[in-house]
C-alpha cells in the first residue's frame, strides 16, 4: 500500500501566502497524483492541507468537483507552455522539437506521477479531458504545423501526418517515466541516477525523431 505523502507544517509554513482554498488545492494535486481519484479519500485531503472536513466541503463541496480542478489546472499549465512553444516564431522546426522534449521531460523529474494521472482520465473520462486538450488547433493551427509542411515541401522529412511525429515525440518521452519503478529495480539506479538518464534524453530524442523522420531521398544522398 502506497504511503500518502501529507503537508508538513514546514510546507504550509511556506506557502503562507496562500489562502485556505490553496492550501487545498495543493494537497489534493500531490494526493491525486500519488493516488488517483478513485483511491483518494477527502479525508486524506483534508488532513494534508490541514483543514478539517467541514471546511474542504464549504469550498469544493465534493471531490469530484475538486479533482476537475486540479486537473484543469495540471493540463492547463503544461498546454500553454507547449502552445507558446508552437507558437514561437523565432525557431525552427527542430529547435521547437527540442524545447518540446526538454519541458514535457522537466515536468515529468518534477512531477513523476502525471502520466498515470492523465492515463487514468483518458479510460474513466476521455471526454473531460478532450475538453481540456485543443489536439487539433494545437497541431493544425500553428507555426510548428506550417513549419512541419514546408519541411514536408523541401523533403526534408518524409511526407506523414504530423501526428506520427508527435505522437513519436510523446512515446519516447512518457515511456521512461511509466516504466520508472522498473527501470529504477532492475538498474538499481537511485533518483539521481534515474534523473541524469532523463536529462541525457533531452538531446538524444530530437536526434531519433530526426532519424526517424529523415527524409529516404536525402537519407540517401548524407550516406
Amino acid at each position: 500500500m502506497q504511503k500518502i505523502k501529507y503537508m508538513s507544517e514546514e510546507s504550509l509554513n511556506k506557502t503562507g501566502g496562500l489562502d485556505t482554498e490553496e492550501k487545498i488545492k495543493e494537497a489534493a494535486r500531490t494526493i491525486f497524483h500519488q493516488k488517483g481519484y478513485a483511491a483518494t479519500r477527502t479525508r486524506d485531503i483534508a488532513e494534508a492541507a490541514g483543514v478539517n472536513l467541514a471546511l474542504l466541503n464549504y469550498y469544493f463541496r465534493s471531490k469530484e468537483k475538486l479533482f476537475n480542478i486540479i486537473m484543469s489546472e495540471t493540463l492547463g499549465r503544461f498546454m500553454e507552455k507547449i502552445r507558446l512553444i508552437f507558437n514561437d516564431p523565432g525557431s525552427t522546426l527542430e529547435e521547437k522539437i527540442g524545447m518540446i522534449t526538454s519541458q514535457y521531460i522537466d515536468l515529468l523529474i518534477d512531477e513523476p506521477e502525471i502520466p498515470l494521472f492523465i492515463i487514468s482520465e483518458v479510460r474513466t473520462n476521455p471526454e473531460l479531458l478532450l475538453e481540456k486538450l485543443p489536439i487539433r488547433d494545437l497541431i493544425f493551427r500553428t507555426i510548428f504545423y506550417k513549419q512541419f509542411q514546408q519541411a514536408v515541401a523541401e523533403r526534408r522529412i518524409d511526407a506523414i501526418h504530423p501526428i506520427h511525429y508527435l505522437m513519436n515525440m510523446i512515446g519516447l518521452i512518457i515511456m521512461p517515466a511509466l516504466a520508472k519503478p522498473i527501470l529504477q529495480s532492475a538498474l538499481h539506479m537511485n533518483g539521481d541516477a534515474y534523473k541524469e538518464l532523463m536529462e541525457n534524453r533531452k538531446q538524444l530524442i530530437p536526434r531519433w525523431l530526426y532519424t526517424i523522420h529523415l527524409n529516404s531521398n536525402q537519407s540517401d544522398n548524407e550516406k
